[in-house]
């Protein structure tokens, strides 16, 4: 490929040349595809979003995830980068604070602090005095305390950019700037075409890294990219006097709750950047300018000024001071705030790299594991939160907007678990929403469909209650729990991917895929899972034959694209027919010893043990509509699965709820069913990831050894790791000593005799049995059935022991036999 002649083939062509285009280009070029890799820029390097950055990172954040990438960019931005490529990178290592004015600011950061424990980050909560040491000049009037993140820093954007680029070149990889992209669409052959100013170039991936301009380049493929350009302000004063004898660079602090943004020295002048929690605003909603080129807008001070105002009480040595930058730029961002890296739905070998509204701070990290998903077909970090595909087609434009404002106002709100964004909603109702609403039901939203959480009783509000700690929620979701173990509960489960497989080559197709092997009977039921070519947990299903060629696929809601996908890109001409039904049906869960005797009142089918057994599935008749019932329970206990003709759905919970009078029925959630699934040690989505493998992930009852499918080879040499004892991790279930104030809540440290020997990934209150317990990746010599370990909880470290079997029903007989329930009728 010469320098003088424009390329007319390569294996990528990545569009955008910000720091997202740009780094992916870089790793990449790490992973072995630099000569194959071309970047497209249609102006200078930078010159979108990035350039204007103000170029702060943190440790300080609770994703376990993202906490990987940050401590890599902070790496990479310290020496690492300067040092392979001789480019100045021109990095600030001043450390920064975060502050807490409430004690729930404060348990948040003892959260961060767990989390950044398990990382093992340069990470500690320290009181005002200690920030007043390093930051005299910070007004600390009502700060409890702050997380301490010494290595934090900032950065040059455009040098840290350039810096890349020249690694990515170094690598093999061919930028051509000035050069327009125009359009993008696939051949016949699968392969990408893009039209540019200066000729055509066919690829096998192309990656969409367009950063303002992305959600109209997905439109020339007919994608539906959800992302929405806002303004951010931040402002240099004059220089500050008090700054030009001192030594060392100030802390960056962070002051979420009184500036909504951050204030650090630029120089010996003052930064100050503002999220404004109110009126934000966005640009370019329908169409970027093609012309659009180190774009800024003029300052709106009126729309910023209480959090300018504050910050000068915060920091007075600015407050004589003039304002001598001002910079006002877009940003993308995506409805729930996290960029979109991965896949683009619907289609293979188009890639997303866009949306990300904090591109220096996380570029870096999610461009190497997008890297290493391109070359080898998964990441090594979770990608779940990031993932493209997670939004479905109902990521209208308009949603979309309402979506991005929302996420910008709580760019700086404290983010408590299960916090639940309310902007846009409902989005898919189920046909039970009003119904189970008027009944006290607080939602959630996940893919787009609205999920009971729980049910408001007695006097708790309707509403979300939030908190590090337990709340007035904890025992309703423990009353909701009870009901289920001891009675009887009944769930709207119809958020659940619900999607038919059928045909002459159904079949053959699906057990090419699954680790299971199919059920053989017509009205058999399996669990099992598709992976990738690594190996790697792609998601868990449920398979249920209903017909010699049918069979009917369920697993987590924001799985469906990821399902859809992986069952239309593996075909090998098969002759199958693959129906996306989750929005033509929905379901219902019934639950507890008492569900069999409900279940009998509602249809004329032979529900009994031997008539119904365990596992099994049968098309029956309630309410005179046709439902399929499957046997099968998430709660451990006596219970059947409900999937139903929408039309059909709420006459069936109706004889379902009117039969159960007489059983105590109750109505639960998402938050009952998790801690049901937790007594039970059923591995859920934060156990089985791309991170990890079948027998690391200890699901290997699921998986037939002797069988071939997608994947079957790396699962093999994992488990012949974990027979050996040399693989890297392993999922243990731990119960945790309760304080009764303070449950944990995932990415939490697991020390053992004072080594971080891993971290959570779920943690939940099992109220049937009074435990806190926990999933945890685990190294495997502290995972043996009895080991006393630790797990750093808000700070603190807690006694925890490894589990041998589930907490409840340790042999699984209550949802195969006949209940006692039963027996003492």
């Amino acid at each position: 490929m010469s320098n003088s002649t424009f390329p007319t083939h390569a294996r990528v062509v990545v569009i955008g040349g910000g720091v997202m285009g740009v780094g992916l280009a870089y790793h990449l070029g790490h992973e072995g595809w630099g000569p194959e890799t071309v970047l497209l820029e249609k102006a200078e390097l930078t010159s979108g979003s990035t350039w204007h950055a103000a170029g702060q990172i943190t440790h300080s954040t609770s994703s376990f995830g993202l906490g990987k990438c940050v401590d890599y960019n902070i790496g990479l931005y310290s020496g690492e980068l300067e040092s392979e490529t001789g480019q100045p990178v021109t990095w600030h290592g001043c450390g920064s604070f975060r502050l807490a004015y409430t004690e729930d600011e404060m348990d948040w950061l003892r959260h961060t602090l767990s989390v950044g424990r398990s990382l093992g980050f340069n990470i500690e909560l320290v009181g005002a005095e200690r920030v007043a040491e390093q930051h005299p000049f910070y007004n600390l009037q009502g700060v409890l305390g702050a997380l301490h993140t010494p290595d934090d820093g900032h950065v040059d954007p455009t040098n840290v950019t350039m810096a890349m680029a020249s690694g990515a070149r170094q690598k093999g990889v061919r930028i051509i700037r000035r050069c327009r992209a125009t359009n993008i669409t696939q051949a016949d052959t699968g392969e990408w075409v893009v039209e540019t100013e200066q000729g055509t170039i066919t690829c096998e991936h192309v990656v969409n890294a367009g950063g303002t301009y992305a959600r109209q380049m997905g439109e020339w493929s007919g994608l539906q990219l959800p992302m929405t350009s806002m303004t951010h302000h931040y402002f240099v004063t004059e220089d500050v006097p008090e700054f030009r004898d001192l030594e060392h660079e100030l802390p960056v602090i962070r002051d979420d709750r009184k500036v909504s943004g951050y204030i650090r020295m630029e120089q010996k002048k003052g930064l100050i950047g503002i999220y404004e929690k109110a009126n934000p605003n966005t640009v370019w909603e329908d169409h970027c300018p093609w012309d659009a080129e180190n774009e800024l807008f003029d300052a709106d001070y009126d729309r910023v000024m209480p959090w300018l105002e504050e910050s000068l009480r915060r920091m007075p040595i600015f407050a004589d001071l003039g304002i001598t930058r001002d910079v006002h730029g877009a940003i993308s961002h995506p409805p729930d705030g996290n960029p979109l890296i991965g896949p683009a739905p619907g289609v293979r070998n188009y890639w997303c790299c866009c949306g990300t509204q904090i591109g220096i701070g996380w570029g870096p990290g999610l461009t190497r594991e997008l890297a290493r998903w391109m070359v080898h077909g998964s990441s090594d970090i979770s990608m779940r939160d990031y993932d493209p595909r997670r939004f479905g087609n109902y990521a209208t434009k308009e949603w979309q907007v309402i979506k991005a404002k929302e996420d910008y106002c709580l760019r700086h709100e404290i983010p408590f678990p299960h916090f639940n964004r309310l902007a846009g909603r409902p989005v898919k109702p189920s046909p039970l929403y009003d119904r189970l609403k008027e009944k006290g039901a607080v939602y959630e939203e996940v893919y787009g469909h609205e999920r009971p959480r729980w049910f408001a009783r007695e006097d708790v509000a309707q509403e979300d209650h939030y908190s590090f700690r337990r709340n007035v929620v904890h025992d309703v979701v423990g009353t909701e729990c009870k009901a289920v173990r001891e009675a009887v509960g009944v769930m709207d489960i119809s958020a659940f991917t619900k999607v038919e497989v059928s045909g002459p080559g159904a079949a053959a197709l699906l057990d090419r895929l699954v680790a299971n092997r199919l059920p053989q009977k017509v009205g058999g039921i399996t669990l099992t899972h598709m992976l990738n070519h690594r190996g790697r947990i792609e998601l868990e299903t449920t398979v249920v034959k209903l017909a010699p060629d049918r069979f009917y696929l369920v697993c987590a809601a924001f799985f469906e694209q990821r399902l859809l996908d992986h069952l239309n890109q593996n075909r090998a001409g098969e002759e199958a027919q693959i129906t996306l039904r989750s929005n033509d049906w929905a379901a219902l869960a019934l639950n507890g010893p008492a569900s069999r005797a409900v279940l009998a009142q509602c249809s004329d089918a032979d529900v009994s043990n031997a008539g119904f057994p365990w596992l099994t599935a049968r098309q029956i008749t309630m309410a005179n509509a046709p439902v399929w019932a499957f046997r099968m329970s998430y709660a451990g206990e006596l219970g059947w699965e409900f999937h139903i003709p929408r039309e059909h759905t709420l006459a069936v919970y109706d004889a379902l709820w009117a039969a159960g009078q007489a059983h105590g029925i109750t109505d639960y959630g998402s938050f009952a069913m998790n801690a049901l699934r937790m007594e039970k040690a059923f591995k859920g989505a934060s156990e089985l990831t791309n991170e990890v493998t079948l027998p690391e992930a200890d699901v290997m009852r699921f998986v037939k050894l002797d069988k071939d499918y997608l994947g079957a080879e790396a699962t093999r040499q994992s488990a012949a790791l974990v027979e050996a004892g040399n693989q890297p991790w392993t999922c243990a279930y731990l119960e945790i000593e309760p304080d009764g104030e303070i449950d944990g809540h995932g990415g939490e440290a697991v020390i053992r005799e004072g080594e971080v020997v891993g971290s959570t990934a779920s943690v939940a209150y099992g109220h049937c049995v009074g435990k806190i317990l926990a999933f945890a990746y685990i190294k495997p010599q502290a995972a043996p059935p009895g080991t006393k370990l630790q797990v750093v909880i808000h700070g603190k470290p807690r006694a925890a022991r490894v589990l041998g079997e589930p907490a409840y029903d340790p042999h699984s007989l209550l949802p195969r036999t006949d209940t006692m329930h039963e027996a003492a009728q």
